[in-house]
Formats: C-alpha cells, structure tokens, sequence
C-alpha cells in the first residue's frame, strides 16, 4: 500500500513543480513551550546550513471512523465484538486525503521542499532540509540545546507555526518542542537490580518460597497459568528491545532447564532486527532487560510463537527514538504479533510534545484496531513516574505513555499480593478519562477523598490498568541467576496470560482478544483485587491501593479461570 500513497505525493509534487503558492497564508503557533525544558540549556541558534531530518504526520483521511470502528470492535455489548480490521482496512482509514497531501504539497514546493511517505499508511512524510529553510517554513528559529547531565547536543525550536489553512491537516512536525536525553529517550522502564554473581543449586531454587523469589512456578500458582504444551498454535507474542538490548538463547536454554524442565529446553525465540540491530550473541553481552522479557514469555506461553522485536540505533522516527518505528514495523506486516508488550519508555509523558504524544498513540491505534493487544509496564517510580525525576512540591508527573490503546502493567510483591511501592500510577494530563473506566476510577476517587488534592488530575487517563508479579522475580543471565525487580517484568507475565487466552480462542474459532481495555473493565472479576500497598513519590506516599480499580495495582492481577470464563471459553 505504501506505493499507491507514494504515487499520489510524486503526482502532487510533479504537478506543482512549477507553481509557486502565490498568495501565503498566515502562519499561527501550532505549538510552544513557554520555557526551556528543565535539564537543557539554550546554547546558540542552529547553524544556517545545519540539515535537519524532518517528520510531518499528517491528519488520517477518516481518523473519526476508525475510531467508531474500533470501538464497535473491543465494546463487549457490540454486535460486532472483535470484529478486527485487516490491513487494508486500517490503511484507509489512515491514509491521510487528497486534499491533505494536495495543501501539504504546495506547502511544502513553495519551499522548494519534495516529500516522501514514511508509513504505510502515508500518513508520516519525511524530507532533510537545512536549518535555514526549516526556519522559513516553521516561521520559527532553531536553536542548539544541551542536555546538562549527558552533554547531548540535539537543535530544537520552543514555538513553530504552520500556515492557518494546514491546523486540520498538520498533526505534529519533528524535531520542534520534544525534549529527551539519550537516559530518557531508551532506557528500560524498570529497577531492575545487578544479577547476582552466585548460582544456588538446582534444588534451593526449586524449594524456594515465592515470597523469596518469583519463578514460572510461581506464576503458575497465582493466576492458575495453564502448563500444557502449546507448540504449533495459531498465538503469537512479541517483546520489543531497545537500548542495544540483547536477548540471550544460552541462558533461555539454562532457565527452561531450571525452571521449565516440562518443556524442551531448545523452545526458543524468533528475532526480527530493525534500525541496525544486531542481537549480539556473546554472553558478556546479554541483556538484564531482554532476557527477561524473553524468558517470562517464552518460559510462560508454553510453546506459543515469540518474537523478538529488537529495534536498533539507526532510528527513523526522530524524538520517538524507535517507539514509532517499532509500531510502523508491525503495521507494515501481514500477520504482526498478537499481542506486544514493551517495557522501555521516556521519563515521564512530558518528554514527548503534546502533538508528538498523540500522533503515535493513534499509531498504536492503527496496530490495535488490527487484534493486537499492546501492553507497556507502567515505569517504575511511584508517582514520580520514574526513578529520579524531582518533583517534590510538584504535581506528579504522568508516566509514559498513557495512550489509552496501550494496556499498562503494574507490579504486584509477595504472597498474598500487595501493591509494590514501586508502581507508577496515576493520571494523564494529554489524554482524558475513557469512558470504559470512568465507572471503576470515580469510585476510586470519591474513596480517595482529598489525598493529594491539586497533584494530579482527576479528569485524565488513569493508569495501570493491571498488575502482576514484580519483585524478586528470577532470571537468568550470562549464565548465573539473579533477581530482578520492575514493572517491566510485570508486563511480560501479563502479556503471556493473554496469548495463552487468545490460544484457546483461536482453537475454539473466535477472534483474538485484541485491544482489551473496554473488555477487562467490563469484567472486574476476572481479577485478584489487591487492596494494600502504595506508591510513593514526589515527597508524598503517592496513592493507595483500595477495593476495585486503583493507580497501584489498577484491576489487579489476572485469574486465568475467571479471564477465559469472561472471554467466553
């Protein structure tokens, strides 16, 4: 699809080759930052002939009805319940109009500029032009910025604008007012700690309490995981890696061995590199990260398809840092995973500009809209969002991301389950309450009281939305066992229970869970509800968990009894 998007931007282009738009509309602020972001420093205005790679989303040709069509599809009460889009659908929805890319084109020719379709959809264009015509175009002036603790140059703009008759078409334009260190931008989401450098015996691990160490053992008995084999299923599940993370298929076959031995312990793992990644194999250069991802996957789905989406350094999406990339990857395939989870993010939602933020979250839209479930871990610094971020006297500041076409995960410590104090949850200050949870957070927040009055806001997206095991769960890497803690290891494990449902569904010939969240809120009780714990930050005990949903342990953990009877198996 993305030649006939192709076409129409080169038959654009050619037919204006010779036109110049003769009467300029008047340029209005599409967006500004009222100050330099905290943690960057103005240094001097973006050399003249500096190039800058730049990136336009451009409005969807039909956003409203794939939106309508969405949700028709996750609403339970809908007559066409799971009725997912294909491919084709979706990209028509996406595909921005033709009198989209006819304005955007003279637009961008008066400039002498010539764009190109970066998605399938063509709903991204991208185009390199140096500082000075960027200037022009944005009617702004680019600026050097320096991130103070890393020393990271990047040429950013606080305010641009756009001609007044593009507000509709023009969504969000990169590199402008998104502000990211290379910390920020790719780094895991999690605590995790240093892996031990010790290796008990085979059977003090197998005796182990699971108030000592979290195992698929562990996991099993909690949420009554199923244990038969799955080898050959129609489910699939992908675990997304950035920051050079790599994934070890040694160490895979020593967790099977030690904590699957009812499965072959040469059950691996499918690799898809995108952006220059390689997977590095060297056991020096094992990943904490991926491999457990990997392996509370692989180690939990029982034979289930699991890829490994590992998104390298050659990143083409700009301030998304590869999180676009990785959506636009899925979106271009005939059959992406089934269900996606991520447990990377920015710092905080604030990272990302307003127009940034939603721009990809109606990409996570797209991929959803197709039968793919799309979990993210919730991040790991109670309501600070992220460990070090300083907020004290602070409102606190929304995680990343909080698209609500994203399922996010929080963590869950010890039997009997409490809320880990680690948990980023709370609410959006970019995407509003949804109406699928309304009815489960305003009873949160009329229990809540004047707890944190004025800290946050009560109107936005409330996340997580569940929970699982995070704490003291066992891995292993570079050949020696460890602990590690985080919500990205709770991400992993709740996207394992839903592969292993939409498994079932597939056999019993119904369509895949897909975007879940209408459907999870619509049934509560296909979940443990954790009631205590808190997550603390930003000077304050953060929230507390409470009977029903909570910005702790949102829902609670999975039943995967109660999930297949509310799944209709």
């Amino acid at each position: 699809m993305v030649s006939q998007f192709f076409t129409r931007w080169i038959l654009a282009a050619s037919a204006l080759s010779s036109t110049v738009w003769a009467v300029p509309a008047t340029h209005i602020v599409h967006e500004k930052r009222d100050s330099v972001p905290s943690g960057f420093t103005r240094l001097r205005s973006a050399p003249a002939e500096q190039m800058l790679d730049m990136r336009i989303n451009l409005a969807m040709g039909n956003q409203a009805g794939l939106e309508a069509a969405l949700e028709q599809a996750s609403s339970p009460n809908s007559p066409t319940f799971r009725a997912w889009l294909s491919k084709e659908q979706v990209e028509s929805f996406a595909a921005p109009s033709a009198e989209t890319v006819q304005v955007v084109t003279e637009w961008l020719s008066s400039h002498n500029i010539t764009a190109t379709p970066a998605t399938p959809a063509g709903d991204w264009i991208k185009f390199t032009v140096p500082v000075s015509t960027a200037n022009q175009l944005l009617n702004t002036e680019f600026s050097v910025f320096n991130h103070t603790e890393s020393g990271r140059i990047s040429v950013r703009t606080l305010e641009y604008s756009i001609p007044s008759n593009l507000q509709a078409q023009v969504r969000a334009v990169h590199p402008t007012t998104s502000f990211s260190g290379p910390l920020r931008g790719r780094s895991p989401i999690t605590a995790i700690s240093a892996v031990k450098s010790f290796t008990p015996k085979l059977e003090e691990r197998q005796s182990a309490s699971c108030n000592s160490s979290i195992t698929p053992a562990c996991l099993q008995s909690l949420y009554n995981i199923p244990t038969d084999l799955r080898f050959g299923s129609s489910s699939s599940i992908g675990v997304s890696a950035f920051s050079d993370q790599n994934a070890n298929a040694a160490d895979l076959v020593t967790f099977l061995k030690d904590f699957r031995p009812d499965i072959p312990s040469n059950t691996t793992f499918v690799t898809e590199l995108f952006d220059g990644a390689t997977n590095n194999q060297q056991g020096s250069q094992a990943g904490v990260e991926a491999n457990l991802d990997i392996q509370y996957t692989v180690g939990l789905v029982n034979g289930i398809t699991t890829i490994f989406e590992d998104i390298g350094d050659s990143t083409q999406d700009g301030a998304d840092e590869g999180f676009l990339d990785s959506i636009n990857f899925l979106l271009a395939q005939d059959s992406p995973p089934l269900v996606f989870s991520t447990s990377y993010g920015f710092d905080t939602e604030a990272d990302l500009s307003l127009s940034l933020t939603v721009a990809l979250c109606n990409t996570y839209m797209q991929l959803t809209s197709r039968g793919t479930t799309i979990t993210f871990a919730s991040g790991d610094g109670g309501v600070a969002s992220t460990p070090g971020v300083q907020c004290n006297g602070k409102p606190f500041p929304p995680t990343f991301p909080t698209c609500p076409y994203v399922t996010l995960v929080g963590s869950t410590q010890n039997v009997p389950e409490e809320g880990a104090s680690l948990t980023a949850g709370g609410f959006s200050n970019y995407f509003p309450q949804q109406s699928w949870q309304a009815d489960a957070v305003n009873q949160y927040l009329s229990l809540l009281g004047n707890t944190n009055k004025g800290l946050y806001n009560a109107s936005g997206r409330a996340y997580p939305d569940v929970s699982a095991q995070g704490q003291r769960v066992e891995i292993v890497d570079d050949g020696r066992t460890g602990l590690v803690a985080g919500t990205s290891c709770s991400s992993p494990i709740f996207s394992s229970v839903i592969a292993l449902l939409n498994d079932e569904l597939l056999k019993a010939g119904k369509s895949p869970l897909g975007f879940i969240n209408p459907w999870i809120y619509a049934n509560p009780q296909a979940f443990n509800d954790i009631t205590t714990g808190n997550n603390p930050g930003c000077g304050t005990q953060g929230f507390p968990a409470k009977v029903g949903w909570d910005p702790v342990t949102g829902l609670g953990t999975p039943n995967y009894s109660a999930l297949r009877t509310a799944a209709g198996l």
